[in-house]
């Protein structure tokens, strides 16, 4: 990657300037090489690695390889596919070097999956069209499981659980509409406390067991 003259694999290139996140600079390609087109390299460099979630030039050097790579048309690498490819990882907006691997992922796999669908369009054999449907499904089955992965990483690991119905016992209270916490949830039989929001898997697991011994026992003594 053409950028500056001294290349330092480990200098940090990150910025949090959105307002020159927006004007990122768009990256050309000439004889094999990967040129950033900015009136300053290095500006250009930063511009670029904070809006394809790239640390330091290193990952942004090895990113921008792998997008040409996969932006290859008739064996000789695309800009403007290039260029669809890194406007797409802009919009995911990734993060951190594994949001920014797995954006890259998505929008290769998104290539991928319109490349089968037009080549499938393109031929009338069966044994052709058989493979490319299989492989478009696959393509198409991957795609929204990358984008789970996305959403639970963004949400550190945790899982939305939305209580749509309740039932209210005397004395109690309710809220009417959708409540969605990130817990871990023990919706409770009638007679058990509450569950805690703030309560761990094993201090809960812990409550229902001692509730269920509460039951057996109280059965065996009127039995």
């Amino acid at each position: 990657m053409t950028t500056s003259a001294n290349h330092n694999p480990t200098a940090s290139i990150a910025t949090n300037n959105h307002a020159a996140l927006a004007a990122s600079p768009r990256v050309r390609l000439s004889r094999r090489r990967i040129r950033i087109d900015h009136p300053d390299p290095r500006a250009g460099e930063r511009l670029l690695a904070d809006a394809l979630g790239a640390v330091d030039r290193d990952a942004l050097d090895g990113l921008l390889k792998q997008l040409v790579k996969a932006s290859v048309i008739g064996q000789k690498p695309d800009e403007a596919n290039l260029a669809f490819m890194i406007s797409m990882m802009k919009s995911i907006g990734p993060r951190d070097s594994i949001e920014a691997m797995l954006a890259a992922q998505m929008v290769c796999v998104h290539v991928a999956a319109m490349r089968s669908a037009f080549r499938l369009a393109c031929t009338d054999d069966i044994a052709q069209q058989e493979s490319l449907t299989r492989a478009l499904g696959r393509l198409a089955r991957i795609y929204p499981a990358q984008i789970e992965a996305l959403s639970r990483y963004r949400d550190n690991g945790e899982r939305k659980i939305t209580v749509q119905n309740l039932s209210v016992q005397d004395g109690g209270s309710a809220i009417v509409g959708n409540v969605t916490q990130h817990a871990n949830v023990i919706v409770s039989e009638p007679g058990l406390a509450k569950a805690t929001m703030d309560a761990g898997p094993i201090q809960a697991a812990k409550a229902g067991e001692a509730h269920h011994r509460h039951i057996d026992s109280v059965q065996d003594a009127t039995a």
